[in-house]
């Protein structure tokens, strides 16, 4: 966020009776409440995918080493199902179906699962209700140009990393948070 949207969160939460504001960086808030110690010499990595933005941070001391934000998350997860669906089935699915698609067989990683759902929409040729069949390879093709982008954030803020710091990640692993998390593969 901005500085003037920083003050602006402040100044609500006083207005609002706080006595104390704190505003800290989301991968911070998001790696103490994963349950992780962060105050600790060693390097942790946190992948925050929620709705509007995935968050990509190392932090060691109670700070963050590197770190990178993007615009791709759940939302445009949804977006892509909904583009992928429209395209290949000529189907016009809302955002609640594109977001239950994603939540019940919506995969990151090709062969991680083998099933289907029916989804139902506007048949683009005819104008009538249809239901068609959509598979987790389907989801998979659909998402892999944004979860290859999010994979490419990773990516980048590890090559930014110490590299005693970044043996930390390689030996403890990422923790993921947000919505986005629950994506299988």
């Amino acid at each position: 966020i901005t500085s003037v949207e920083r003050n602006a969160i402040r100044d609500a939460a006083y207005r609002a009776g706080a006595k104390k504001v704190y505003i800290e960086e989301e991968p911070k808030v998001a790696a103490v409440g994963a349950g992780l110690d962060i105050g600790k010499p060693s390097g942790c990595m946190v992948l925050d995918i929620g709705g509007g933005t995935t968050d990509v941070a190392v932090i060691s001391l109670g700070e963050i080493v590197s770190s990178t934000s993007l615009k791709i998350a759940g939302d445009t997860l949804d977006r892509d199902i909904i583009k992928f669906v429209k395209e290949n089935k000529k189907l016009l699915i809302g955002d609640r179906t594109a977001e239950e698609v994603k939540k019940q067989i919506g995969t990151a990683w090709k062969g991680s699962m083998h099933e289907t759902i029916e989804v139902s929409g506007r048949d683009l040729v005819t104008g009538l209700p249809k239901t068609v069949k959509v598979s987790s390879e389907e989801t998979e093709e659909a998402l892999r140009e944004a979860t290859l982008q999010i994979v490419e954030a990773v990516h980048s803020v590890l090559e930014k990393t110490p590299p005693e710091l970044a043996a930390d990640v390689a030996d403890r692993g990422i923790v993921l948070t947000g919505g986005g998390s629950l994506l299988r593969g």
